[in-house]
């Protein structure tokens, strides 16, 4: 298998080309020779490599104000793109402030252990003990509930609930919601909740006996170097606070009032980049917690029947790609921001920018600098499959890697703790069964919502299990550097050096995998070699070059030649016609997304996304096959179902699109109230007035038909109004 080439002397070579656009201004923070002793830049190739790849994302679409920053060790490199001041045409610099938004969860998270390490506080105190004025509720809600989402707190219930003119106390913000019945029984459910965030911070001021803002100042802000950062209220700005804007209709707006005392512990604060680097170094070192409590807060808390929440306490906390990650994003007006920290490899990626519902593009750069730093620069692209049960043990296997030496790494490298190894033999040979094909034949569906939950304690967690197993095995033979370079490397690397070790170490069976599943892994490692990248797109991307089409015959060639496993580019294609190039040439965009179909034909991504351009282009009869077509793959049955189809409704490109999405979905699910119900506001909304009184008593038939009515938090939490974390998780593919 490939061994790992040096980062330094990969990047040397490596630099993906700008989009065609105007090359948008930038400054970077200067060498600071004050620096603490150790402290450094990076190399300059790197620092040349960082800033092509961010680029590189900025030339896909509108962008005001930018700033980066990423560091890794001692080393640092803090950049700002565009203009904090549109009007005025005034740059964005490394000094730019921003609205954190819900980062700020992670700050008051941090202030509640803090002060549960003094013994001021808590953890299973309830809030009402700690917050007089948010009376008792129908069941207790703890401290450590509402520190993961787990207590029942409602989210915001309405625009009237998330909207706020005026300054608000500590006691006048929980008022907005103390009167609110829980969601449901805490520990029960997981709900990103603001409010809950908001008793936190209330509690915070009551057992330090300071206000919220001294007690961040004092004792978070101050220790962790984050010299600008705020809570974000008027006396506090400065001319160099970024003006905010949001997108509509293509064009830059400047962004609706929102005066955040109203979210003060859940979203209220400001800073830069440098202060947003500054804190996840100090989370990394321990320098605000304990290695101890620090560890307990980056561990995900489960629900009562042992469903991972992927959320700790103030951190959203999993595997990706064998990375481990920490990280917390935030949305509001003016702003978009997301942390990510990474405390097995001692790096911290900080993004913001002042224009308005951009978490998915922060989340898509954050990967691909992630890439830049950890991975060598590369781009790693996943496995396609055309046979549906290949592709479902494919994820069962590119699950147990990603848990497993994520896992792995944080527990002997960062604060994390493993679950107990108990019969590791056991655990060997349930994966083995998971991931059976005959098993996973009879009903792919149900198989691969299992081989999703395979992390759970439900299940015993046996995919970390294993998967931690596996690389303490190949770290043991392999070394440590070997063992850093699978999660550029993929899945099928991992697992072709693990039974080669194997062989090498004559291990015990009762350590291997069992048939059938060491042959389909020795049948995909065989096709996976075969399937070759072709070679100009070995180092770059099809979105980050100036000309996609000259590349397209060789990508095309290549598919046709290997058509049961291959690389699959449907992120690059959907990108490339997706991009600021050719969203708005609609037949060039119908091209590049029907080119994602043909070369991805399981790809549930490139058939939504050519949904939605079909939709635009009126060519509504061709939608529904498309997605009848991804619903009979297991991976589209989940991706296609009722609550997932709402939640990609929310925000459509247009209401003509999200009608369609809609009307789509009806078909699709006539049994579900839900989608008849979000269809009959979207008709309404448009003025079918009609169409949306049928589509009210279709919604009143399916739920008079159902056996048991689904709850209303549930709806709410799976898509009825959007979080404002924005962090953006691809659950298919950790």
């Amino acid at each position: 298998m490939m061994k790992s080439l040096g980062l330094f002397a990969v990047l040397l070579v490596f630099a993906p080309p700008a989009l065609s656009a105007p090359r948008l201004p930038s400054e970077c923070e200067p060498a600071n020779p004050d620096a603490a002793e150790g402290s450094s830049e990076f190399p300059e190739e790197v620092a040349r490599t960082l800033d092509a790849m961010v680029r590189a994302e900025l030339a896909q679409g509108p962008t005001v104000g930018f700033s980066v920053g990423v560091s890794r060790g001692n080393q640092r490199w803090v950049c700002a793109y565009g203009l904090r001041d549109l009007a005025r045409k005034l740059p964005a610099t490394p000094r730019t402030t921003y609205r954190l938004a819900s980062i700020t969860k992670s700050f008051t998270a941090v202030a509640v252990l803090q002060l549960v390490e003094q013994g001021k506080l808590s953890l299973d105190a309830d809030i009402h003990t700690l917050v007089p004025n948010y009376p008792v509720k129908q069941w207790p809600v703890t401290v450590r509930d509402l520190l993961g989402h787990l207590s029942g707190v409602p989210t915001y219930d309405g625009l009237s609930s998330s909207i706020n003119l005026k300054p608000l106390s500590t006691a006048e913000a929980v008022s907005v919601f103390a009167d609110k019945p829980l969601s449901f029984e805490p520990r029960t459910r997981y709900l990103y909740s603001t409010w809950g965030f908001n008793l936190l911070g209330a509690a915070v001021e009551s057992a330090s006996g300071q206000s919220y803002r001294d007690y961040l100042r004092e004792h978070v802000f101050q220790p962790a170097g984050m010299a600008h950062a705020d809570l974000d209220v008027t006396a506090t700005r400065d001319e160099h606070q970024a003006v905010g804007y949001r997108l509509k209709d293509g064009a830059v707006k400047t962004s609706r009032f929102l005066d955040v005392s109203s979210r003060f512990g859940g979203g209220g604060t400001r800073g830069t980049v440098g202060d947003m680097l500054g804190f996840g170094r100090a989370v990394l070192t321990h320098k605000l917690v304990s290695r101890d409590t620090m560890g307990m807060m980056q561990t995900s808390m489960a629900t009562r029947d042992g469903r991972l929440t992927d959320y700790g306490m103030g951190f959203a906390t999993y595997p990706l790609r064998g990375h481990y990650l920490v990280a917390h994003a935030g949305g509001q007006p003016e702003t978009t921001t997301l942390l990510v920290m990474f405390p097995a490899e001692d790096t911290v990626i900080a993004l913001a920018t002042n224009i308005e519902g951009e978490a998915k593009r922060l989340r898509r750069l954050s990967i691909r600098l992630m890439e830049g730093v950890l991975e060598a620069g590369a781009p790693r692209r996943d496995t396609h499959f055309t046979d549906p049960v290949d592709a479902v043990v494919y994820e069962g296997l590119a699950r147990i890697v990603s848990y497993g030496l994520a896992y792995h790494l944080w527990a002997t490298r960062g604060p994390g703790t493993l679950p107990p190894d108990e019969d590791v033999p056991g655990a060997f040979a349930r994966v083995s069964e998971m991931l059976d094909r005959k098993l996973i034949a009879k009903d792919a569906k149900a198989a691969l919502e299992r081989i999703r939950g395979g992390h759970d304690p439900r299940l015993g967690s046996v995919f970390i299990r294993v998967g931690a197993q596996m690389a303490r095995t190949l770290e043991k033979t392999q070394g440590r550097e070997r063992l850093l370079a699978y999660p550029a490397e993929g899945p099928l690397s991992f697992f072709a050096d693990y039974l080669a070790a194997c062989e090498a170490q004559g291990s015990p069976d009762t350590q291997r995998l069992g048939e059938p599943l060491r042959g389909d892994l020795l049948r995909f490692v065989a096709g996976w070699k075969r399937a070759e990248v072709p070679a100009e797109l070995r180092r770059l991307r099809m979105d980050e070059v100036k000309n996609p089409e000259v590349h397209w015959p060789a990508l095309k060639k290549a598919a046709a030649q290997w058509p049961e496993i291959r690389p699959d580019y449907t992120d690059e294609l959907v990108r490339v016609a997706e991009g600021a190039g050719f969203r708005k040439q609609l037949p060039v965009r119908l091209r590049w997304l029907e080119r994602a179909v043909e070369v991805a034909p399981r790809s549930v991504e490139a058939r939504l996304a050519l949904s939605q351009a079909l939709l635009v282009a009126k060519r509504d009869e061709e939608v529904l096959p498309l997605l009848r077509e991804a619903m009979s793959t297991p991976q589209g049955a989940l991706a296609l179902a009722p609550m997932m189809l709402i939640k990609r409704v929310i925000e459509p490109e247009t209401p003509r699109v999200g009608l369609g999405l809609l009307r789509a979905g009806v078909a699709l699910h006539p049994e579900s109230p839900e989608l008849w119900e979000a269809l009959a506001k979207r008709e309404k909304a448009q003025g079918h007035k009609a169409e949306a009184r049928a589509a009210l008593r279709q919604a009143r038939r399916a739920r008079e038909a159902r056996p048991e009515p689904v709850p209303e938090s549930v709806v709410r939490g799976a898509g009825g109004v959007p979080d404002d974390h924005g962090l953006v998780r691809p659950r298919q593919a950790p």
